[in-house]
Formats: C-alpha cells, structure tokens, sequence
C-alpha cells in the first residue's frame, strides 16, 4: 500500500504484529489512509488487496480459507457473538483485528451508514493456461465488461449455476471494485477468475479444443436450442458492442436471446443470467431431484 502500516496515529514507528488487536479513532491514522485508498483500482493491484464490506463476505472468505489482511468493525458492534468468533478466526489466520469509531467507519465505508463489519482481502487470479474444462464443466467469458454491477452479478449468477469460473477478456472492470464485490453477494469468494487479452483468449481456446458457444444478434439459432452437453465455454460480449468480430468467429456456434417487445437488447448480467441457467438446466434439474 502507499503508508507505512506499521505507525500509530501520531506517525510514530510501530511494530505491526500480526494477529494483533488495534483501536483507531482517528480518521486520518496512516492505516485507515491506506484502506480508504483501496477505492483507486491502482492501489489495488499496488497492494493485492481489495476492500468488502459484510460480516457475510468476512464469513464466506473464512469458510473458503482466503487470506484476510484486516477485519474491521465499530467499536460499538465488539459485543456480538457473531463478529468476536469473526475477529477470533481472522486473528488466527495471521490476520489484523481493527476495532474503530463509527467515524472511521464511515470515512472508509464511504457511507453514512456503513455496514457494522468490513473486511481486507487478498486478490486471487487463476493462470489461463492451467484452464483444463472437462467434461461437464461450464465456464463463463465476457468480453470486455465494463459494468462493476454486471460483473458482480455474473460471479453470483455463475456461483449459483454450478460454473466453474469466469475468465475476463480483454479491457474489463475490475472484479475486485467495492461495487462488484458487492454485487457477488460472496461469490467472488467462490468463483476461481482469469483475465486474458483478446489473442490469448483465442490462442487458449485452440490448444485446448474448448467448446465456445458466444452470444450475439446476428447468431444463426436460438439459445434454447442449443445442444450444451458438450460446450466448455459460455462467452458473453461487451455491454455495448457485443462480441469482437474475431471471438464471434471463434465461437463454435452462435446463439440469439429471442425478444418479443420493443428493446433491442437485454442487460449483460441478465441474458448472461438467461443462457447460463439454460446451459446448466439439465445439471439442475438432476440436483433438484436429488
């Protein structure tokens, strides 16, 4: 991060331990500077680390072993069960306990009224060329998305579907923005992510003979009548353009969402929402049954 962490709130040298517990009432303490600058996605990749906010998404990166640099919580909440277990685990695993004023909580919330529990996390992306789809397996790629919301809900709509993951092509929002974080609802804990460019995405899906179906208007069938038993790959287009000519050449085959009324096109996260659940209703319907 761009501060020395390991100073008090007067600027002084401190040893930063961790696992330590640490009160902060001072909203212009070097850390709080530090976890605020979070928002600027170059701070972000400076540091690997990316804010969220929810004793649930503290919850559900504790569940998945996801390293938490900080948890912090108002010094008000510190009684509930819920969030000392929270602070207990996050101790334990090597991470901070920050026990701050609602004034602090607000400064890094950005809110007036701030979730009681946020959280400092790791960053993880997966190695394209490690992206081996089986049989059965159904990953997600969108093509340069630009909307944190939509991207936040793909994490979550793909989560609940069963994908395995969601490889981000070419220039796309940052998964790890305070707004796709919340749009993920966690998922973004569960969901294994990859960014590629345009050509390495292309050279991927040759070396691997993955199965590509893109959406797209000028696609030749409807996506209800795709046979996806054997697709690897469902891949989405920009919000405004669509699919790049090269990755709609790519694709094996080309699927149109059908649209009876006025609008000329559905919202990326919901047809992306549309196709996934169709690609994966027969999965479902076995998991339904069971």
């Amino acid at each position: 991060m761009v501060h020395d962490r390991n100073s008090d709130e007067r600027g002084s040298p401190e040893k930063r331990i961790s696992g330590q517990v640490k009160q902060i009432s001072s909203v212009s303490n070097p850390i709080v500077k530090d976890i605020r600058g979070l928002a600027l996605r170059k701070n972000r990749n400076k540091s690997n680390l990316f804010l969220g906010e929810g004793l649930k998404l503290v919850t559900d990166a504790l569940q998945k072993k996801w390293r938490i640099e900080d948890i912090i919580y108002g010094k008000s909440f510190s009684d509930q069960d819920a969030i000392a277990q929270a602070a207990a685990k996050v101790r334990a695993a090597g991470g901070s306990v920050l026990e701050v004023s609602n004034q602090v909580l607000e400064k890094i919330s950005r809110k007036d009224n701030p979730q009681m529990v946020l959280g400092v996390f790791e960053q993880k992306f997966e190695a394209l060329q490690y992206v081996r789809p089986k049989d059965g397996q159904l990953w997600v790629a969108l093509d340069r998305v630009r909307d944190p919301g939509n991207l936040g809900t793909i994490l979550r709509t793909a989560d609940c579907v069963g994908a395995k993951g969601v490889i981000l092509v070419g220039d796309c929002t940052d998964p790890y923005s305070i707004e796709a974080v919340r749009a993920s609802m966690g998922s973004i804990f569960h969901m294994p992510l990859v960014k590629a460019s345009e050509g390495e995405f292309l050279q991927w899906k040759e070396r691997s003979s993955a199965s590509v179906v893109g959406t797209h208007l000028a696609g030749a069938v409807d996506y209800r009548t795709v046979d996806y038993s054997g697709v690897n790959v469902v891949l989405m287009g920009n919000e405004q353009q669509g699919l790049t000519d090269n990755l709609a050449a790519a694709c094996n085959q080309l699927a149109l969402i059908p649209m009876a009324g006025q609008a000329d096109s559905l919202n990326l996260a919901v047809s992306t929402g549309v196709v996934l659940f169709e690609a994966r209703r027969a999965e479902l319907n076995v998991q339904t049954i069971v």
